[in-house]
Protein backbone atom coordinates (compact mmCIF):
# COMPACT_ATOMS: atom_id res chain seq x y z
CA UNK A 1 0.00 0.00 0.00
CA UNK A 2 2.08 3.29 -0.72
CA UNK A 3 2.14 5.64 1.74
CA UNK A 4 1.95 2.48 4.47
CA UNK A 5 3.29 3.07 7.90
CA UNK A 6 6.85 0.78 8.24
CA UNK A 7 8.00 2.03 11.55
CA UNK A 8 6.85 1.68 15.31
CA UNK A 9 6.53 4.09 17.91
CA UNK A 10 9.04 4.16 20.44
CA UNK A 11 6.98 3.04 23.13
CA UNK A 12 8.08 0.50 26.30
CA UNK A 13 5.63 -1.53 27.78
CA UNK A 14 3.79 0.07 30.59
CA UNK A 15 5.06 3.56 30.05
CA UNK A 16 2.66 5.61 28.53
CA UNK A 17 4.17 9.57 28.55
CA UNK A 18 5.55 10.46 25.01
CA UNK A 19 5.89 13.78 26.55
CA UNK A 20 4.90 16.26 29.15
CA UNK A 21 5.92 20.03 28.45
CA UNK A 22 5.09 22.83 31.63
CA UNK A 23 3.76 26.14 30.97
CA UNK A 24 2.19 28.32 33.30
CA UNK A 25 0.60 26.14 36.10
CA UNK A 26 -2.52 28.34 36.25
CA UNK A 27 -3.49 27.77 32.06
CA UNK A 28 -5.07 25.12 30.29
CA UNK A 29 -4.49 21.71 30.48
CA UNK A 30 -4.29 19.27 26.91
CA UNK A 31 -3.86 15.46 27.43
CA UNK A 32 -3.28 14.00 23.79
CA UNK A 33 -3.83 9.98 23.72
CA UNK A 34 -2.47 8.20 20.45
CA UNK A 35 -3.29 4.48 20.05
CA UNK A 36 -5.53 3.04 22.19
CA UNK A 37 -5.84 0.48 19.79
CA UNK A 38 -2.78 -1.25 19.20
CA UNK A 39 -3.04 -1.86 15.80
CA UNK A 40 -3.17 2.14 15.03
CA UNK A 41 -0.26 3.53 15.39
CA UNK A 42 -0.28 6.70 13.74
CA UNK A 43 -1.68 8.40 16.99
CA UNK A 44 1.36 7.78 18.84
CA UNK A 45 3.74 8.19 15.87
CA UNK A 46 2.44 11.63 15.65
CA UNK A 47 2.50 12.29 19.08
CA UNK A 48 6.25 11.83 18.88
CA UNK A 49 6.13 14.19 15.97
CA UNK A 50 4.64 17.09 18.52
CA UNK A 51 7.08 16.15 20.87
CA UNK A 52 9.67 16.76 18.87
CA UNK A 53 8.10 20.17 17.73
CA UNK A 54 7.57 21.41 21.14
CA UNK A 55 10.81 21.05 22.26
CA UNK A 56 11.84 23.47 19.54
CA UNK A 57 9.62 26.26 20.66
CA UNK A 58 10.99 28.64 23.22
CA UNK A 59 8.15 31.49 24.30
CA UNK A 60 6.54 29.80 27.30
CA UNK A 61 3.90 28.24 26.97
CA UNK A 62 0.46 29.10 28.64
CA UNK A 63 -0.37 25.89 30.18
CA UNK A 64 0.19 22.37 30.58
CA UNK A 65 0.61 19.76 27.87
CA UNK A 66 0.76 15.41 27.98
CA UNK A 67 1.82 13.10 25.02
CA UNK A 68 0.34 10.02 26.19
CA UNK A 69 0.40 6.06 24.15
CA UNK A 70 -2.70 3.92 24.96
CA UNK A 71 -1.88 0.51 25.08
CA UNK A 72 1.69 -0.06 25.31
CA UNK A 73 1.22 -3.52 25.47
CA UNK A 74 -0.74 -4.11 22.14
CA UNK A 75 1.01 -1.36 20.22
CA UNK A 76 4.37 -3.27 20.56
CA UNK A 77 2.70 -6.46 18.96
CA UNK A 78 0.95 -3.92 16.50
CA UNK A 79 -2.69 -6.14 17.20
CA UNK A 80 -5.97 -4.71 18.32
CA UNK A 81 -5.84 -5.32 21.94
CA UNK A 82 -4.53 -8.47 23.91
CA UNK A 83 -7.04 -9.45 25.99
CA UNK A 84 -10.07 -7.26 25.50
CA UNK A 85 -11.06 -3.47 23.97
CA UNK A 86 -9.38 -1.03 25.49
CA UNK A 87 -11.53 1.55 24.66
CA UNK A 88 -14.81 0.06 26.09
CA UNK A 89 -12.94 -1.35 29.44
CA UNK A 90 -13.48 2.44 31.12
CA UNK A 91 -16.72 0.90 33.21
CA UNK A 92 -17.42 2.05 36.71
CA UNK A 93 -16.65 -1.66 37.51
CA UNK A 94 -13.13 -1.76 35.66
CA UNK A 95 -12.32 2.02 37.06
CA UNK A 96 -12.89 0.77 40.94
CA UNK A 97 -10.97 -2.51 40.26
CA UNK A 98 -7.97 -0.66 38.72
CA UNK A 99 -7.25 2.17 41.27
CA UNK A 100 -6.07 1.25 43.73
CA UNK A 101 -2.90 -1.14 44.52
CA UNK A 102 -4.85 -4.10 43.67
CA UNK A 103 -5.67 -4.91 39.68
CA UNK A 104 -6.92 -7.12 37.35
CA UNK A 105 -5.13 -10.01 35.80
CA UNK A 106 -5.91 -9.01 31.97
CA UNK A 107 -3.32 -7.02 29.69
CA UNK A 108 -5.81 -4.23 29.64
CA UNK A 109 -6.27 -3.81 33.28
CA UNK A 110 -2.61 -2.98 33.64
CA UNK A 111 -2.50 -0.10 30.86
CA UNK A 112 -5.99 1.13 32.10
CA UNK A 113 -4.23 0.59 36.06
CA UNK A 114 -0.98 2.84 34.29
CA UNK A 115 -3.21 5.47 33.13
CA UNK A 116 -5.61 6.07 35.40
CA UNK A 117 -2.59 6.65 37.92
CA UNK A 118 -1.48 9.42 35.11
CA UNK A 119 -4.58 11.14 35.16
CA UNK A 120 -5.27 11.21 38.77
CA UNK A 121 -2.00 13.15 38.54
CA UNK A 122 -2.87 15.57 35.90
CA UNK A 123 -6.54 16.15 36.50
CA UNK A 124 -6.34 16.69 40.71
CA UNK A 125 -3.49 19.63 39.96
CA UNK A 126 -5.68 21.49 36.95
CA UNK A 127 -5.94 24.68 37.63
CA UNK A 128 -8.16 25.64 34.26
CA UNK A 129 -9.92 24.12 31.30
CA UNK A 130 -8.81 20.46 30.58
CA UNK A 131 -9.12 19.05 27.33
CA UNK A 132 -8.40 15.69 25.82
CA UNK A 133 -7.86 13.88 22.59
CA UNK A 134 -8.50 10.48 21.28
CA UNK A 135 -6.21 9.34 18.07
CA UNK A 136 -7.68 6.77 15.84
CA UNK A 137 -7.86 4.86 12.44
CA UNK A 138 -10.07 2.72 10.65
CA UNK A 139 -10.16 -0.15 8.91
CA UNK A 140 -12.11 1.90 5.62
CA UNK A 141 -10.86 4.47 3.54
CA UNK A 142 -12.22 7.80 4.07
CA UNK A 143 -12.65 11.48 5.01
CA UNK A 144 -11.00 12.14 8.50
CA UNK A 145 -13.71 13.01 11.14
CA UNK A 146 -14.25 13.93 14.87
CA UNK A 147 -16.53 12.19 17.04
CA UNK A 148 -17.77 14.56 19.88
CA UNK A 149 -19.91 13.74 22.95
CA UNK A 150 -22.77 16.20 22.91
CA UNK A 151 -22.16 18.63 25.43
CA UNK A 152 -21.84 22.23 24.61
CA UNK A 153 -18.47 22.32 25.96
CA UNK A 154 -17.58 20.14 23.59
CA UNK A 155 -19.58 21.49 20.51
CA UNK A 156 -17.90 24.57 21.31
CA UNK A 157 -14.35 23.17 20.99
CA UNK A 158 -14.68 20.76 18.18
CA UNK A 159 -16.47 23.96 16.03
CA UNK A 160 -13.13 25.51 15.84
CA UNK A 161 -11.73 22.53 13.98
CA UNK A 162 -11.81 22.60 9.87
CA UNK A 163 -13.01 18.94 10.35
CA UNK A 164 -16.38 17.45 9.81
CA UNK A 165 -18.02 16.37 13.32
CA UNK A 166 -19.83 13.41 14.49
CA UNK A 167 -22.66 14.28 17.16
CA UNK A 168 -24.24 10.81 18.83
CA UNK A 169 -21.31 8.06 18.31
CA UNK A 170 -20.24 8.42 21.89
CA UNK A 171 -23.41 7.95 23.43
CA UNK A 172 -23.98 4.96 21.91
CA UNK A 173 -20.74 3.36 23.15
CA UNK A 174 -20.34 1.72 26.21
CA UNK A 175 -16.79 2.08 28.54
CA UNK A 176 -15.06 4.18 25.92
CA UNK A 177 -12.28 6.44 27.55
CA UNK A 178 -13.45 9.97 26.50
CA UNK A 179 -16.96 9.08 28.20
CA UNK A 180 -14.95 8.32 31.38
CA UNK A 181 -13.05 11.73 30.65
CA UNK A 182 -16.41 13.48 29.74
CA UNK A 183 -18.22 12.23 33.11
CA UNK A 184 -15.23 13.73 35.12
CA UNK A 185 -15.91 17.31 33.13
CA UNK A 186 -13.08 17.16 30.66
CA UNK A 187 -13.81 18.90 27.24
CA UNK A 188 -12.75 15.78 25.18
CA UNK A 189 -13.16 15.10 20.92
CA UNK A 190 -12.20 11.96 19.44
CA UNK A 191 -10.66 12.20 15.85
CA UNK A 192 -10.47 9.67 13.31
CA UNK A 193 -7.81 10.57 11.10
CA UNK A 194 -7.88 8.05 8.13
CA UNK A 195 -6.94 4.50 7.00
CA UNK A 196 -4.83 2.51 9.29
CA UNK A 197 -0.67 2.40 8.21
CA UNK A 198 -1.52 5.54 6.21
CA UNK A 199 1.29 7.82 6.22
CA UNK A 200 -1.39 10.59 5.71
CA UNK A 201 -2.79 9.58 8.33
CA UNK A 202 0.14 10.39 10.75
CA UNK A 203 0.00 13.70 9.38
CA UNK A 204 -3.74 14.11 9.83
CA UNK A 205 -3.38 13.24 13.50
CA UNK A 206 -0.26 15.85 14.15
CA UNK A 207 -2.47 18.33 12.63
CA UNK A 208 -5.31 17.84 14.74
CA UNK A 209 -2.91 18.05 17.89
CA UNK A 210 -1.35 21.18 16.69
CA UNK A 211 -4.52 22.89 16.03
CA UNK A 212 -6.05 21.54 19.42
CA UNK A 213 -2.63 23.19 21.39
CA UNK A 214 -3.15 26.29 19.21
CA UNK A 215 -7.12 26.32 20.02
CA UNK A 216 -6.98 26.07 23.45
CA UNK A 217 -4.48 28.79 24.15
CA UNK A 218 -1.76 27.11 25.45
CA UNK A 219 0.52 27.52 22.34
CA UNK A 220 0.20 31.48 20.99
CA UNK A 221 -0.96 31.98 17.76
CA UNK A 222 2.62 33.38 16.52
CA UNK A 223 4.70 30.11 18.12
CA UNK A 224 6.26 27.27 15.96
CA UNK A 225 4.74 27.32 12.82
CA UNK A 226 0.96 28.85 13.16
CA UNK A 227 -2.68 27.45 13.33
CA UNK A 228 -2.90 28.43 9.42
CA UNK A 229 -0.38 25.18 8.65
CA UNK A 230 -2.35 22.77 10.50
CA UNK A 231 -5.56 24.17 9.50
CA UNK A 232 -4.80 23.28 5.68
CA UNK A 233 -3.58 19.95 6.22
CA UNK A 234 -6.77 19.48 7.71
CA UNK A 235 -8.67 21.44 5.52
CA UNK A 236 -7.34 19.34 2.83
CA UNK A 237 -8.47 16.04 4.41
CA UNK A 238 -11.53 17.17 5.67
CA UNK A 239 -14.94 15.62 3.63
CA UNK A 240 -17.85 16.73 3.50
CA UNK A 241 -20.84 17.34 4.98
CA UNK A 242 -20.00 19.28 8.14
CA UNK A 243 -21.88 17.94 11.13
CA UNK A 244 -23.38 14.14 10.94
CA UNK A 245 -25.57 12.75 13.74
CA UNK A 246 -24.86 9.35 14.31
CA UNK A 247 -28.82 7.33 14.14
CA UNK A 248 -27.42 3.46 13.84
CA UNK A 249 -24.96 1.44 15.16
CA UNK A 250 -24.85 -2.66 14.21
CA UNK A 251 -23.14 -4.24 17.45
CA UNK A 252 -21.79 -7.52 16.54
CA UNK A 253 -19.77 -9.95 18.60
CA UNK A 254 -17.48 -12.86 17.83
CA UNK A 255 -20.25 -15.32 17.15
CA UNK A 256 -21.90 -12.82 14.52
CA UNK A 257 -19.40 -14.32 11.76
CA UNK A 258 -19.81 -10.85 10.60
CA UNK A 259 -18.93 -9.96 6.77
CA UNK A 260 -19.01 -6.59 5.54
CA UNK A 261 -19.42 -6.48 2.04
CA UNK A 262 -16.51 -4.87 0.22
CA UNK A 263 -15.82 -1.28 -1.43
CA UNK A 264 -17.86 1.26 1.41
CA UNK A 265 -16.10 3.86 2.40
CA UNK A 266 -17.13 6.19 4.88
CA UNK A 267 -19.87 8.84 4.19
CA UNK A 268 -20.56 6.72 1.22
CA UNK A 269 -24.39 6.93 0.75
CA UNK A 270 -26.35 4.51 0.91
CA UNK A 271 -30.41 3.27 1.07
CA UNK A 272 -32.98 2.10 3.33
CA UNK A 273 -33.09 -1.98 2.40
CA UNK A 274 -29.14 -2.02 0.76
CA UNK A 275 -27.63 -5.16 1.80
CA UNK A 276 -24.48 -4.08 3.63
CA UNK A 277 -22.72 -7.10 5.01
CA UNK A 278 -23.47 -10.64 5.87
CA UNK A 279 -23.27 -13.34 9.26
CA UNK A 280 -24.14 -16.39 10.57
CA UNK A 281 -27.58 -15.39 10.10
CA UNK A 282 -27.83 -13.94 6.59
CA UNK A 283 -27.63 -10.93 4.73
CA UNK A 284 -27.57 -7.77 6.65
CA UNK A 285 -29.53 -4.65 4.91
CA UNK A 286 -29.82 -1.00 5.78
CA UNK A 287 -32.33 0.09 8.16
CA UNK A 288 -32.39 3.60 6.97
CA UNK A 289 -30.94 5.76 4.08
CA UNK A 290 -28.09 7.75 5.08
CA UNK A 291 -24.03 7.74 5.46
CA UNK A 292 -22.30 4.73 6.44
CA UNK A 293 -19.67 5.23 8.94
CA UNK A 294 -16.36 3.26 10.06
CA UNK A 295 -17.73 0.06 8.32
CA UNK A 296 -15.42 -2.87 9.82
CA UNK A 297 -12.90 -4.01 7.45
CA UNK A 298 -10.68 -6.03 10.26
CA UNK A 299 -11.35 -8.91 12.24
CA UNK A 300 -11.43 -7.46 15.39
CA UNK A 301 -14.03 -5.19 16.65
CA UNK A 302 -17.60 -5.22 18.19
CA UNK A 303 -19.33 -2.36 15.22
CA UNK A 304 -19.53 -3.52 12.00
CA UNK A 305 -21.18 -0.29 11.05
CA UNK A 306 -23.29 3.21 11.72
CA UNK A 307 -25.47 5.04 9.88
CA UNK A 308 -25.90 9.26 10.36
CA UNK A 309 -27.29 11.79 8.73
CA UNK A 310 -25.73 15.31 7.74
CA UNK A 311 -27.12 17.81 10.59
CA UNK A 312 -28.37 21.51 9.45
CA UNK A 313 -25.97 23.99 11.80
CA UNK A 314 -29.73 25.89 12.73
CA UNK A 315 -30.74 22.75 14.78
CA UNK A 316 -27.05 23.24 16.46
CA UNK A 317 -27.51 27.08 17.37
CA UNK A 318 -31.32 25.94 18.21
CA UNK A 319 -30.19 23.17 20.77
CA UNK A 320 -27.55 25.65 22.19
CA UNK A 321 -30.15 28.22 23.23
CA UNK A 322 -32.28 25.88 25.05
CA UNK A 323 -29.50 24.32 26.53
CA UNK A 324 -28.18 27.77 27.85
CA UNK A 325 -31.92 28.59 28.91
CA UNK A 326 -32.35 25.11 30.83
CA UNK A 327 -35.37 24.38 29.33
CA UNK A 328 -34.39 20.48 29.49
CA UNK A 329 -36.10 21.03 32.88
CA UNK A 330 -39.15 21.54 31.43
CA UNK A 331 -39.59 18.30 30.10
CA UNK A 332 -40.65 17.13 33.47
CA UNK A 333 -44.19 18.96 32.84
CA UNK A 334 -44.58 16.50 30.00
CA UNK A 335 -47.00 13.62 30.20
CA UNK A 336 -45.49 10.30 30.68
CA UNK A 337 -41.86 11.75 31.82
CA UNK A 338 -40.45 11.88 35.25
CA UNK A 339 -37.82 12.25 37.65
CA UNK A 340 -34.91 9.58 38.04
CA UNK A 341 -32.87 9.27 41.23
CA UNK A 342 -30.20 10.57 38.49
CA UNK A 343 -30.90 14.34 37.76
CA UNK A 344 -29.43 14.30 34.76
CA UNK A 345 -31.16 11.16 33.64
CA UNK A 346 -35.30 11.11 33.09
CA UNK A 347 -37.99 8.30 32.69
CA UNK A 348 -39.87 8.23 29.72
CA UNK A 349 -43.17 5.52 29.63
CA UNK A 350 -43.33 5.40 25.82
CA UNK A 351 -47.27 4.17 26.19
CA UNK A 352 -47.96 7.84 27.32
CA UNK A 353 -45.22 9.86 25.73
CA UNK A 354 -45.13 7.55 22.29
CA UNK A 355 -45.62 11.02 20.58
CA UNK A 356 -43.02 12.59 21.57
CA UNK A 357 -40.47 12.61 19.24
CA UNK A 358 -36.79 11.16 20.21
CA UNK A 359 -35.21 14.35 18.48
CA UNK A 360 -36.79 16.79 21.17
CA UNK A 361 -34.70 14.79 24.08
CA UNK A 362 -31.72 15.12 21.12
CA UNK A 363 -31.93 18.92 20.96
CA UNK A 364 -32.04 19.15 24.61
CA UNK A 365 -28.99 16.37 25.34
CA UNK A 366 -30.50 13.54 25.76
CA UNK A 367 -28.83 11.39 23.77
CA UNK A 368 -28.16 8.10 25.83
CA UNK A 369 -31.06 5.60 25.46
CA UNK A 370 -31.82 2.81 27.80
CA UNK A 371 -34.82 0.55 27.58
CA UNK A 372 -37.02 -0.96 29.79
CA UNK A 373 -39.72 -2.75 28.83
CA UNK A 374 -41.94 -0.46 27.51
CA UNK A 375 -40.01 2.72 29.63
CA UNK A 376 -37.11 4.30 28.18
CA UNK A 377 -34.40 5.87 30.02
CA UNK A 378 -32.80 9.12 28.02
CA UNK A 379 -29.64 10.95 29.82
CA UNK A 380 -27.81 13.61 29.44
CA UNK A 381 -23.85 14.75 29.93
CA UNK A 382 -22.40 16.09 33.35
CA UNK A 383 -20.99 19.77 32.76
CA UNK A 384 -22.42 20.80 29.80
CA UNK A 385 -22.02 23.87 30.02
CA UNK A 386 -19.66 24.62 33.17
CA UNK A 387 -16.33 23.38 34.02
CA UNK A 388 -15.36 22.10 36.93
CA UNK A 389 -11.55 23.07 36.76
CA UNK A 390 -11.76 26.33 35.03
CA UNK A 391 -11.01 28.82 38.07
CA UNK A 392 -9.80 25.82 40.96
Amino acid sequence: MTGRIEIRPNVVTGEHLIGRFAGDPNGPTLIAFGSIHGNEAAGALALERVAAGLAEISPPLNGRIYLLAGNTRALLTSVRFIDTDLNRHWTAANIEKNSGERRGELSEDKEQAELLAALREILSTARDEVYALDLHSTSAKGSPFATVGDTLRNRVFARKFPITILLGIEEQLEGTLLEHLNHLGVVTLGFEGGQHFAEQTIETHEALTWAALYNSGIVGRGDGEGPKKWNDVLSRSAGRPRIVEVRYRHAITPRDEFQMHAGYNNFDPIRRGEELADDAGGEIRSPESGLILMPLYQKLGEDGFFIGREVAPFWLSLSGILRYLKVQRLMLLLPGVKRTADPDTLEINTRVARFFPLQIFHLLGFRRLRWSAHRLLVSRRKFDTTSPFAGS
